[in-house]
C-alpha cells in the first residue's frame, strides 16, 4: 500500500500541519518556528526594499541626467588664426547643427554658448554656469522646458534669463526680480580686461530634480550670451538629444561624420559612467550581503526542524512500523520546514511591496520623527528617496528565499527519514 501512495498525499500534509501547531509541551519547537518565520519575513522584506530603492535611485538619477543635459555634446578642437590665436567652438554652427540633427535617431541639435559667472542679488552671491541657447531649444529640454516643474513663462525667455530653483533660493529672487551677472572675462581695453556686469530680469524658474543642476544653472538667450561672453558669431558646442540614449555609442560614428572634421563627442555615459559603474558594484555587493541575511534566516529552519525531529522520534518510529516509507517521512518534515519558508517569503514580499508603494509617506514620517534633515540633497543629488518596484527583483528575492529554505530543509528531513524505527522506540 505504501508503494502506491502518491507523493505529498493528504495524510502527509495533515501530519506536517499537526507538527507545526504549537503545543505546550513542545514550546521550544514553536518558538523556533516563529523565529524562523519572522527571520525569513524580515530578510525578504529587506531584500525587496533594498532592490526597489536601488532601482528607483538609479532610474531617477539617470532620468535627471538625460532630462536636463545633452545626451551627446559635439565640440570642436578649435583652429589657430594667422596671428597664432586659438579659436574654439563653431563659427558655422547652424549648418553643423542642421547636419547633426538630420542623423537618424536625433531629436534635436542646438548650438550652445557656455560660461561661468558670479550671480548677485539682494546682497547674496552664487557661482553659476550660464547656458546660452534659443528659446525653442530650451523649451524641448524635458526637465527644464515645457511640462517641467517651473514658475514663470518660458515664452518670455528672450526678454530675460531662466534660473534653477536652487539659484533663485540662494539669491532670494523670483520671477520679475533682477539678477546681476558678473564675468571676469569682459570688455577688453587698453588697460586690460575689465569685468563685465549686466543685470537681467528673471522670467522663468525651473526645478530639474537634481540639486547640482538647480543650484548652479542659468539659461540665457543665445544672442545675448554670444555678446556677453565675447562669442560673436560662434557657439561653444552643439547639444544633441537622441531618441534612445542607451544607443549613443552606436550613433557616434554617424554624429562625428555629420559634425565634420575637427569635431569631437562627449556623451552622457562619459560624464556619468563612473558613477553608474559604482552604483552597479554597490548593487551587486548589497545583493550578496542581503542574500547572506536570507541564508542566516533560513538556517533557523534547520534548528527548528532538528528540535522537531528529536521530539518526534517516537512518532517517527510508530509511523515507520505502520508502513510509511522513508520518502513519506522525508516529505512530512520537508513540508514542515518548507511551509515556514513559504509563509515567511509571502509575508516578506507583501511587506516589501507595500513599503515600495508607500515609500513617500513612510519616508515623510521618518523624516518628521527624526526632526528633519534625514535626506540631504546636496549629498544625494536628488530631493527624495525613490523606489521602483520591478517584478524581476521580486522574483529574484522569492527564488532566493524559497530555494534556500527548501534546500536547508532537506538536511533535517533526510535525517528524520533515515531514523531507525527500532532505535526510535527502544527507550519508549
Amino acid at each position: 500500500m505504501a508503494d502506491r501512495t502518491r507523493p505529498f498525499a493528504a495524510f502527509e500534509w495533515m501530519i506536517a500541519w499537526r507538527y507545526l501547531r504549537a503545543r505546550r509541551a513542545e514550546g521550544g519547537v514553536s518558538v523556533m518556528t516563529w523565529i524562523s518565520l519572522v527571520g525569513i519575513t524580515l530578510a525578504v522584506f529587506a531584500l525587496i526594499a533594498t532592490l526597489s530603492v536601488r532601482a528607483g535611485f538609479r532610474a531617477e538619477f539617470v532620468d535627471t541626467i538625460l532630462g536636463a543635459n545633452a545626451h551627446v555634446t559635439v565640440y570642436s578642437a578649435g583652429r589657430v588664426t594667422e596671428t597664432g590665436q586659438l579659436i574654439r567652438g563653431f563659427e558655422e554652427y547652424d549648418p553643423v547643427a542642421a547636419r547633426v540633427g538630420a542623423v537618424p535617431g536625433v531629436l534635436r541639435a542646438a548650438p550652445v554658448v557656455k560660461g561661468q559667472v558670479m550671480a548677485t542679488a539682494n546682497g547674496a552671491s552664487s557661482g553659476v554656469e550660464v547656458f546660452g541657447m534659443r528659446q525653442a531649444d530650451l523649451a524641448t529640454i524635458p526637465r527644464i522646458g515645457i511640462g517641467a516643474e517651473h514658475v514663470g513663462d518660458i515664452e518670455r525667455f528672450d526678454e530675460g534669463i531662466a534660473l534653477g530653483s536652487g539659484v533663485a533660493q540662494e539669491l532670494g529672487v523670483s520671477v520679475g526680480d533682477r539678477v546681476r551677472l558678473i564675468s571676469p572675462d569682459g570688455v577688453k581695453t587698453a588697460f586690460g580686461t575689465s569685468p563685465r556686469v549686466s543685470a537681467y530680469e528673471v522670467v522663468y524658474v525651473f526645478t530639474a530634480g537634481r540639486y547640482d543642476i538647480d543650484r548652479t544653472r542659468v539659461y540665457m538667450p543665445l544672442a545675448e550670451a554670444q555678446s556677453y561672453f565675447n562669442r560673436e558669431g560662434r557657439a561653444d558646442e552643439i547639444e544633441v538629444m537622441v531618441e534612445d540614449p542607451e544607443a549613443v555609442d552606436a550613433m557616434a560614428p554617424a554624429l562625428m561624420q555629420a559634425a565634420g572634421e575637427g569635431s569631437m563627442l562627449w556623451t552622457w555615459r562619459d560624464s556619468a559612467g563612473s558613477f553608474l559603474r559604482a552604483l552597479t558594484v554597490e548593487d551587486n555587493v548589497m545583493f550578496v550581503i542581503l542574500s547572506i541575511l536570507v541564508l542566516i534566516a533560513s538556517m533557523n529552519i534547520v534548528s527548528g526542524l532538528i528540535m522537531l525531529v528529536k521530539n518526534k522520534g517516537r512518532d517517527i518510529g510508530i509511523l515507520r512500523t505502520m508502513g510509511l516509507t522513508e520518502g513519506s517521512i522525508l516529505r512530512v518534515f520537508f513540508l514542515c520546514g518548507a511551509s515556514t519558508g513559504l509563509i515567511g517569503t509571502a509575508a516578506g514580499v507583501a511587506l516589501g511591496c507595500l513599503f515600495t508603494i508607500y515609500i513617500d509617506p513612510i519616508f515623510s514620517l521618518v523624516n518628521y520623527l527624526s526632526g528633519g534633515g534625514v535626506w540631504d540633497p546636496s549629498i544625494r543629488g536628488i530631493y527624495a528617496l525613490p523606489a521602483k518596484l520591478q517584478w524581476a527583483d521580486v522574483l529574484s528575492a522569492v527564488a532566493l528565499s524559497l530555494g534556500l529554505s527548501f534546500f536547508v530543509t532537506l538536511i533535517p528531513a533526510r535525517r528524520a527519514a533515515r531514523m531507525n524505527p527500532v532505535e526510535a522506540l527502544r527507550y519508549e
